[in-house]
Order: structure tokens, then sequence, then C-alpha cells
């Protein structure tokens, strides 16, 4: 809802504040979108405005969000691009890119891992302590591993982040032992309270801007989210599928 609302937003502040541009130049054409964004949104700046793949069309980023403004910038589109000659999508594929430079981002000191880091694939996982394809996937972790996937822990409860689960990811999180912490949870033992500054709440934004509505959601080194469980010998099959293209 918020998105939508931010991107309507946008589109009437565009058609407002923003004569068609003077300049026909990428310089002219990004300073002009700038300009004009900054007058609805003074708190938030693009983190990228360059030339779409297509004529015509400005490509303006906000963190993993991608959004198209025409070179007059009067309008904005929201939706995929595909390539009909070479069926590519455009659009999902550069969202890819994006998930994937913000997973590059990550300090892996905040995240709770699984595995040798010089296994053959990395999977970041969105969980939930108390979902129950969450801890299936968790008391197979040493199929994961063997199959050469090391796995990495972000924090998403799904009941949101004044929930009792949310307390608990907190307290797994900031516990001396993660990793024992989050074993005795996925067991669905008691939690430890314990309480620090931790990175759960940076973790649920972080997940709600991937567009995760569900527990486990994989994230593969390329930015593709794959929702749901998968069985760890399938997972490898595609991982290496994927890293042979």
């Amino acid at each position: 809802m918020k998105s939508n609302i931010l991107i309507a937003a946008l589109v009437i502040t565009l058609s407002i504040v923003s004569p068609a541009f003077a300049a026909s130049d990428d310089a002219a054409a990004e300073e002009k979108i700038r300009s004009s964004l900054s007058v609805l949104l003074p708190r938030m700046v693009p983190d990228s405005i360059r030339p779409a793949r297509f004529a015509g069309l400005y490509e303006v980023t906000f963190g993993t969000r991608l959004v198209y403004v025409t070179q007059d910038g009067r309008y904005l589109l929201q939706g995929k691009a595909i390539d009909l000659e070479t069926r590519t999508p455009v659009t999902e594929i550069r969202q890819q890119e994006l998930k994937q430079s913000v997973l590059n981002s990550l300090d892996e000191k905040d995240m709770i891992i699984y595995g040798d880091e010089k296994a053959r694939h990395t999977v970041t996982v969105f969980t939930d302590i108390d979902c129950g394809y969450c801890r299936k996937l968790h008391s197979e972790m040493d199929q994961y591993n063997k199959h050469g996937i090391r796995v990495r822990y972000l924090a998403y409860p799904r009941a949101g982040l004044q929930s009792s689960s949310a307390r608990d990811t907190v307290s797994v999180w900031c516990a001396e032992d993660r990793q024992a912490a989050m074993d005795a949870a996925k067991r669905g033992e008691k939690v430890k309270p314990v309480d620090c500054e931790s990175p759960v709440a940076e973790h649920y934004r972080l997940g709600q801007e991937f567009g995760i509505s569900g527990t486990p959601a994989l994230v593969l080194s390329d930015g593709e989210v794959v929702p749901g469980y998968v069985p760890a010998a399938r997972l490898a099959e595609a991982l290496d599928q994927q890293s042979a293209k």
C-alpha cells in the first residue's frame, strides 16, 4: 500500500513540477529528475538515475525499487519491461542486480551462518524462528552443507517487530552463541531473553524491500528470490545449473 501511494504521489509531483526538459543530454535529464523528486521527497534521494535500455525513458532506483521516468520528466511508469525480440525480462533482471548489490554490501557479522565459507554456493535465507518450513529447512542443515551450500540467515519475524516472535528473534541474535540459540529456537525450545543492539529490525525492513511475504525466502547469489522450502539436493542441482550458465 505504501509503495502504491509513493508511486502515485511521484506521478502527480512529476506532472506538476516538471516542465519539458530544456536539454536533451543525460546530465540535464538527471538533474531535472532529482530536482523534481526532491520537491515531494526531500528526505529520499534516488540511488541512481540513468538512461533505460529503451529510448525515451530513464531508470530511477530507490534501493531495490525501480521506476521509469519519461525523458520530458512528465510521466512516471511502474511495471515490468520485456524485450520482445530477445524475450528478456529487462526490469526483473535489473531488480535482481539491485538485490545482488544490496546482498554484497551486507556485513556477515550481522548474520547467523552455517557452512564453510569455501562452499560452492551461498544462499541468504530470510527466516522466522517459528515457521514450520523454516524449522524443516533448519533440521536439514547438514544436508545443505554436504551439498556444498552455505546458508546465511537474516531475521524476518513474520508477525512484525512488535511480536513475541520478534523479541525471541532478537534474543537469538543477541545470544553469546548465536548458532546454539538458533538451533534451540528451531527445535521449539524456549529462548532465553537477551537484549542488545541487534540487526533484526534492519533485516526485517530489508525483507520488506525485497518483497518477502513468507518464510523461508531464499535469495540466491544473483539476487533471485526463491520463496519457500527447497530440499537440499534439488537446490544444489539448481545452483549448479545456474553456475554453469
